[in-house]
């Protein structure tokens, strides 16, 4: 008898960190070319780690090659503690692609001490280290064990505190290091032009600097920064346009690899109508600058990569969302000025990931509303997906592991959450991408970035607000999209409880709120609490010696995350800077020390990991004895550090030191 090897959604665990697996069920259905296609676009996705890397911070290049030399090489007793504090760092920052934590931003602070540090990088050979311009293993120790191990020094990767300098302090490297706010500020109003229909979206893909007290941009493109990573990039994308599905992707293809070799943003502007326009073909893919999250101005985009392809039954959920766009937007509950007059070009989709890269890998998003451009979007459309595997290994890893026992007020609620939950957040995703992301429109005349380092809280409180307003719509009963007029409650008190309560699991003690998405949630749910609070709509309520969330009336929660999304709007579209700052600062971002405490307790005792990420699966294709593709195998089995030593090893594409 053949023993079938059982598949198993998680693997290790450490610090606040799970990593799990995610399947591609239906590969091995894909024809011969649509294979080669996902393997060639997924070489693509990962051969540009190492631009993300170097995004995230100036040394994160030489201090991965560090803590690699010396967890392949080191020669102690790797049952030593100082050992063990070390693994946990190295793969906390493999993690995160760099020192700081890819949520709170936050530096990571070792568990091990400096001299064991510096006596084990001593020990190593030093042709293995990053060792520039004949510096010594001495010297790159004096270098690098301030930033890894001093507090003050680099301490967050994004800042966001209102009133500082949000360049000057961010250790993101996405500006050098004498550049201001104000001068940054300046410079890209400058670049503006008013009144343009059409602006492309400026500072995307280059570093800002100052040679001779003049600010200039270096540009990510072949033959500028990053040129080496970028000219690997156009390889495996020349090679996937050789097997594109149609000519519409093929020329897709085509205009990426001419905005890589120029790093004009207006052929990056006709690469995205021509993307967004191609929803014919089985696999789809994005590459290259995309989210803006990781600048504290919003301005420049991080590197990332993805594969994918649909998943055809699960997509019929999504499709029946967008041919209804427009009855969603001319029914919500914004002021008529803000609405578009005309939904373009939604299209919606499920999709099975194939690869993750970039800063969608380890840890990935779970919605994609693409592109960012406000007006490619108004008059082209976009694509958005939801991404159906990742979902399911999410739910698969929690089910059963004692958290809606701990935090959910009683056997009733947990009953509704039980028979709702799952497929009402996975109808909250599609909610949020297709019609949220794709919904309303800017005033004439204002700037797309005029709620400066508050709109990426802003936009996703838009996109949430709509989705939590819609998933209780008897529009979604009678389009076959929830079972009956209940089902939204699962959402509304999941949602409620994770703004309020266990969100704060993923925050160190003392510390705020300081990632987009967290942000966003702490708002919603803040706003509507204080809100209904006369009503008593939603209240805390203390049983046993523990904080609850009750919601007494879900109908009148429901009106106000209504009056929200009109107010998130009316700020998004009118670009009103100081309601936005005023919300944000008031509603999203502080915390109730005690209560904090009191969560992190009892989510302690649950053994739990707050933060998950994923293991991608290993494609190896299988060659003829010419040398051609005759099929391509995919894999499940890679440990988590083999998988990250082998990136290391075979997408190493830039120099350490990227000026």
């Amino acid at each position: 008898m053949i023993e079938t090897k059982v598949f198993s959604y998680t693997d290790e665990q450490f610090a606040d960190l799970q990593m799990l697996r995610y399947r591609v069920d239906g590969f091995e259905q894909l024809t011969l070319q649509q294979k080669k296609l996902v393997y060639f676009l997924s070489e693509a996705a990962l051969t540009g780690r190492d631009i993300l890397w170097d995004q995230n911070g100036k040394y994160n290049l030489r201090i991965r090659k560090t803590l690699e030399t010396l967890y392949t090489h080191y020669c102690g007793n790797r049952e030593d503690e100082e050992f063990k504090a070390f693994c946990i760092y190295m793969k906390r920052v493999w993690f995160s692609n760099g020192i700081h934590h890819h949520y709170g931003c936050e530096k990571f602070i070792p568990g091990f001490s400096e001299q064991f540090f510096r006596t084990a990088v001593k020990q190593l050979p030093a042709d293995e280290l990053p060792l520039e311009n004949g510096q010594s293993v001495d010297e790159l120790c004096d270098l690098l064990i301030p930033v890894i191990f001093r507090p003050d020094i680099m301490p967050k990767r994004v800042n966001q505190a209102d009133g500082e300098d949000l360049i000057q302090t961010s250790a993101c490297n996405y500006y050098a290091e004498e550049v201001t706010q104000a001068e940054a500020e300046e410079f890209y109003s400058r670049c503006k032009k008013s009144h343009d229909p059409h602006p492309v979206m400026y500072g995307m893909n280059s570093r800002l600097v100052k040679s001779h007290g003049r600010l200039r941009e270096k540009v990510w493109k072949s033959g500028g920064l990053y040129g080496a990573a970028i000219d690997r990039i156009i390889y495996w994308l020349e090679k996937a346009a050789t097997v594109a599905e149609n000519e519409k992707q093929a020329a897709v293809i085509r205009k990426l690899v001419d905005f890589y070799r120029t790093g004009d943003l207006k052929t990056f502007d006709e690469y995205t109508i021509l993307w967004v326009q191609e929803t014919e073909a089985l696999v789809d893919f994005t590459n290259g600058f995309t989210e803006t999250y990781g600048d504290p101005l919003g301005l420049k985009a991080s590197w990332e990569g993805y594969v994918n392809f649909k998943d055809l039954k699960a997509t019929e959920r999504t499709e029946k969302l967008s041919a209804n766009a427009q009855w969603f937007e001319r029914h919500s509950p914004v002021e008529p000025r803000f609405k578009k007059e005309h939904c373009k070009g939604v299209s919606a989709k499920v999709i099975k990931a194939a690869i993750l890269g970039g800063d969608l890998y380890p840890a990935s998003a779970i919605g994609i509303n693409l592109p960012n451009s406000n007006w490619v979007r108004a008059e082209y459309g976009s694509k958005s997906v939801t991404i159906g595997n990742l979902t399911d290994a999410y739910n698969k890893a929690a089910h059963g592991n004692g958290f809606q026992q701990e935090f959910v007020i009683d056997d009733e609620t947990r009953q509704l959450l039980d028979r709702y939950q799952d497929d009402c957040d996975d109808l909250h995703t599609d909610l949020h991408e297709c019609l949220g992301h794709g919904s309303g429109r800017l005033l004439p005349g204002v700037d797309p970035d005029a709620l400066k380092a508050y709109g990426a809280t802003i936009e996703e409180a838009r996109a949430d607000l709509f989705g939590l307003y819609y998933i209780a719509d008897p529009k979604l009963t009678e389009l076959g999209l929830t079972p009956d007029g209940q089902a939204y409650k699962a959402q509304y008190y999941s949602y409620m409880m994770n703004g309020l309560l266990t969100q704060m699991v993923r925050i160190e003690p003392g510390k705020n709120i300081e990632e987009a998405h967290m942000r966003n949630r702490a708002l919603i749910a803040r706003w509507t609490f204080e809100q209904g609070a006369s009503e008593q709509v939603t209240e805390f309520v203390r049983k046993d010696g523990k904080t609850y969330i009750r919601i007494n009336d879900y109908a009148k929660l429901r009106v106000l995350f209504g009056r929200l999304l009109a107010e998130i709007q009316r700020i998004k579209s009118e670009g009103d800077y100081e309601a936005a700052r005023n919300l944000v600062e008031r509603y999203g971002i502080q915390i109730d020390r005690e209560l904090h405490e009191e969560v992190l307790t009892r989510y302690r005792a649950l053994h739990l990991s707050p933060y998950k990420g994923f293991i991608n699966p290993v494609y190896t294709p299988v060659y003829d004895e010419h040398q051609q593709i005759t099929d391509v195998k995919v894999s499940y089995d890679e440990a988590y550090d083999a998988q990250m030593l082998r990136y290391s090893h075979d997408y190493a594409t830039l120099p350490y030191v990227n000026d």
